[in-house]
């Protein structure tokens, strides 16, 4: 098998939009490979130099049934071909594996993997019914329907919080505290005219008009995030009777897409805007927990990635989280008996918002660079999924000399 690591500098993200917002009548679709061709063309690198593809997505757009090969089209790779990989909040982590796996292999020396998703303006899906009264079909909202119910955990994703807060004990004051750690770690990335977040994201990010008669939206950021209190937390009460987990305790739907190149040991030295920073990827771990239970089900997928990589806890410089609910955190620190402030410096989807399938990746791309700024070390991220799943990711930055 072969090394695979990733290019120093070849990723980005685009901000995140809260839902509704400057990105929420935008095809995603579109959107990623208008902002991949920027970011490409940024970076020199031709898009010629890929050779497979990995599109992450959760959300059905318009044609997306073309998936991979319409967007490498779209970004001037028309020779790319590569599956679509829908694994819910795992997807960014999913996509990445294939990638890793395709290079490993030797089938490719350059692959992108891509995750695009606007929760915005879900679709509304009839399902044909011949034999209902009158040939009516049924009905969905492939958004609201699915966060409102598991079909076979038979409840809601907040259910699945209140249910972990209860195994581990996690009162709504312990979350209401994290809740104003990570946002003030949040503030982290916006120091010095957002200097960490500059590092992965081009800003101010134009938005592409939807119309030639109207000027493109320029946002400087992620969009939507509103400031919070002590104050205001402790007004909120639980969002299901009897409870813990409050409004303020979960993150957000949002739109947004991320990128991430991998290559060979060799073409990485070559895409690199510095050659002398060594990406590896070292080790993959995949779980699912008790039905009921999704916020806790990371724990065992950092457990199987942690024995793949004959690594301990101790030995994790950088850990980042997916974290839909704070519970996520709470849990994951009491499970590794690990300082939980020491998770998620520079933000996490807890504050900047939930676009399904590229969260993921933005994950992992400011990991990498906390990293960086640390001079090397191990990085975990980790990030529970619908149908109580959870996938963990380890990396590791060093001088490439050494």
């Amino acid at each position: 098998m072969q090394d695979v690591e990733i290019p120093y500098g070849a990723y980005w993200s685009s901000p995140f939009a809260r839902w509704q917002g400057a990105l929420a009548n935008h095809h995603s679709l579109i959107l990623a490979a208008e902002v991949a061709k920027r970011e490409l063309m940024k970076r020199r690198i031709d898009a010629a130099a890929i050779e497979f593809g990995v599109l992450g997505m959760t959300v059905p757009q318009r044609g997306s049934f073309y998936g991979l090969p319409w967007l490498m089209g779209m970004i001037g790779a028309e020779g790319v071909a590569g599956p679509t990989i829908s694994q819910a909040c795992a997807t960014g982590a999913r996509v990445l594996a294939v990638g890793n796996d395709e290079i490993a292999a030797q089938r490719s020396q350059c692959a992108l993997v891509i995750a695009a998703d606007r929760v915005s303006n879900g679709p509304h899906i009839v399902y044909p019914r011949p034999d209902a009264a009158g040939g009516a079909g049924e009905y969905e909202n492939w958004i609201l329907d699915n966060f409102g119910a598991d079909p076979f955990a038979g409840c809601a994703m907040i259910q699945t919080a209140e249910n972990v807060a209860n195994r581990f004990g996690i009162s709504k004051e312990e979350q209401h505290e994290l809740v104003l750690m990570r946002y003030a770690q949040y503030q982290d990335a916006l120091k010095d005219d957002r200097a960490f977040q500059k590092r992965y994201m081009t800003l101010p990010f134009e938005v592409p008009g939807r119309s030639r008669k109207k000027a493109p939206v320029i946002l400087d950021g992620d969009e939507g995030i509103y400031p919070t209190s002590a104050e205001k937390m402790a007004a909120l009460s639980p969002v299901i009777e009897g409870g813990t987990v409050t409004f303020a305790a979960q993150t957000h739907p949002a739109d947004g897409n991320a990128a991430i190149l991998l290559t060979t040991p060799e073409k990485a030295i070559e895409l690199s805007s510095d050659a002398g920073i060594r990406i590896s990827i070292i080790a993959f771990g995949q779980s699912r927990e008790e039905k009921g239970f999704m916020p806790s089900a990371p724990i065992g997928a950092t457990r199987a990635a942690l024995e793949a990589s004959g690594l301990d806890i101790g030995d994790i410089s950088v850990i980042k989280s997916h974290n839909p609910f704070a519970v996520n955190d709470l849990a994951f620190a009491k499970a590794f008996g690990i300082d939980v402030g020491s998770m998620n410096n520079y933000g996490c989807s807890l504050v900047w918002g939930h676009p399904q399938a590229p969260t993921g990746i933005r994950s992992i791309v400011e990991m990498i660079e906390e990293l960086v700024i640390k001079g090397g070390g191990y990085g975990l991220f980790q990030g529970c999924a619908a149908g109580d799943s959870a996938m963990a990711v380890i990396l590791k930055v060093e001088d490439r000399s050494q």
